[in-house]
């Protein structure tokens, strides 16, 4: 029985590429290597992100960007590890701040090992340069190996700001417990340090930053327009997932998952459901290969768009659409557009419309009405 829902959800997804709308593109921007996030400055510039360590500016009415900015600190290109996620703070007109995450690599007796990190520093006014530059979060413990980094970032309503932490694979058992921060998001204030509402911050054992536990390798987050966070996360051989996430709840993996051991092909934990699970609000198998993830606020595509989710997708090489009312999934998932490339980050951007950043190409691409 399982097979054959396994087939007819190959099947669907197929379905679902093959009718993807006639949506076009735009493209915005071009000329970057293994591109990994992007933020819209004001003015209409772009600030991006390059996985083997660069931090680009593209100015407003350019094509290209400019020279690598100054003052980035040494990141460790490693597998799927780099320079990864970027934002700006809320009040980035007044204080021209950003945060960033990054792979760090480990000294003393870290040596040959390696880890996420997040730092914040402040966008000179030429934009040339990161200044004041300081991490103030380090992902514990920091492990070997070259998988599983996590690395999305999103500022709360309140000003704290949540992480995505990948289990680095190997770790993975470590995702159901306490005393790490692996597979979790986890959530500090700007200065690095751990609000005193954060859930577990009174347990036993427990370290304080984390917010949820369960999870595999997140790399989609959002805080939606109700001040919600919502976050997607790659599953082994299916089992790709779109949460909403809630304080001090268990998302499941390893125990809980639709996905598959990579060369058994058997099941991986208990199963697909349990109680104290929170359960996931859709999940892809075969994987897509999430990246990237975006709530659409405007109506620039129209009324049937606005307030919909839309998720990157690595592997199946398309932009999906996904109906949300704000506590599920209204509709199944639209693909968008066929074959556009690796998709590796989704935003929003000040003008409303949606912008996709192509990791293989080294596009950004707008999406047209």
């Amino acid at each position: 029985m399982k097979s054959m829902i396994r087939l007819l959800a190959s099947l669907l997804l197929l379905s679902a590429h093959a009718a993807a709308q006639a949506q076009s593109t735009d493209v915005v921007a071009e000329g970057f290597d293994t591109p990994w996030a992007m933020a819209a400055l004001p003015g209409g510039a772009w600030l991006v992100t390059e996985r083997g360590g660069a931090m680009r500016v593209v100015p407003a009415g350019a094509k290209r960007p400019g020279g690598p900015l100054q003052g980035v600190p040494a990141v460790e290109a490693v597998g799927q590890g780099g320079l990864l996620d970027v934002v700006l703070d809320s009040r980035f007109a007044n204080n021209r701040q950003i945060y960033f995450c990054f792979t760090e690599k480990g000294e003393g007796a870290d040596r040959g090992k390696n880890g996420t990190a997040l730092a914040r520093a402040r966008l000179n006014a030429a934009q040339t340069a990161l200044e004041e530059v300081q991490v103030i979060f380090r992902q514990h413990p920091k492990m070997s190996g070259r998988h599983h980094y996590g690395c999305r970032i999103a500022e709360m309503r309140d000003g704290t700001l949540a992480m995505t932490l990948g289990e680095r694979f190997s770790g993975k058992d470590g995702a159901q417990t306490l005393d790490n921060h692996l597979g979790k998001i986890v959530r500090v204030d700007k200065s690095g340090k751990a609000p005193t509402d954060n859930p577990f911050l009174k347990t036993t054992g427990s370290l304080p930053e984390i917010y949820s536990i369960g999870h595999r390798n997140p790399q989609g987050l959002v805080v939606d327009s109700r001040g919600q966070l919502l976050a997607h996360e790659h599953g082994p051989q299916g089992g790709d997932e779109l949460n909403l996430v809630k304080a001090g709840r268990n998302h499941g993996w390893p125990v809980i998952t639709h996905g598959r051991n990579y060369v058994s092909g058997t099941k991986i934990g208990e199963g697909e459901t349990r109680a104290d699970i929170e359960p996931a609000l859709h999940q892809w198998t075969p994987s897509i290969a999430p990246s990237g993830l975006a709530e659409l606020s405007s109506d620039v595509y129209g009324a049937d768009w606005k307030g919909s989710l839309f998720v990157g997708a690595l592997k199946a090489r398309t932009l999906f659409r996904l109906p949300f009312d704000g506590s599920r999934l209204t509709g199944a998932p639209q693909a968008l557009l066929a074959d556009v490339g690796r998709l590796r980050d989704v935003r929003q951007g000040p003008d409303g419309y949606l912008y996709l950043l192509i990791e293989d190409s080294g596009h950004i691409l707008r999406v047209k009405p």
